[in-house]
């Protein structure tokens, strides 16, 4: 599960424990049954969970949603909201809008090396 790994890889500097004992989490069992899948992500916990996390609030909240609301119903929610877009992709974004002048560029195979090239280090 994605918050398994999130915590694991947060784990040099913050322990389980400490993320639960985040004075921004309402209930420091929480992160333990939303790990272990006795309970869900509340919406309203999302903000204090990703800061917490240090996630990107709206990553998180996509994820939320997905869990609370089974099916098509979900999927139906975010063909509405369309392609999350996080922080860092919107600089991306910007900067790509910014060097191709606003001329909507097709990705190529030459230019997804390209990018891949730069964004995997």
């Amino acid at each position: 599960m994605y918050l398994d790994r999130r915590i694991a890889k947060l784990k040099p500097a913050k322990t389980q424990s400490q993320i639960a004992a985040d004075p921004e989490i309402p209930n420091p069992n929480m992160v333990a049954m939303i790990k272990t899948g006795a309970s869900k992500l509340a919406l309203d916990c999302v903000p204090s969970m990703a800061r917490a996390l240090k996630l990107e609030p709206a990553y998180l909240m996509h994820m939320a949603i997905e869990g609370l609301i089974a099916g098509n119903v979900a999927q139906e929610g975010i063909a509405v909201f369309g392609t999350l877009v996080i922080e860092n992709e919107t600089t991306w974004l910007e900067a790509l809008r910014e060097v191709s002048n606003e001329t909507d560029p097709r990705l190529t195979a030459r230019a997804w090396k390209l990018l891949f090239a730069v964004a995997v280090r």
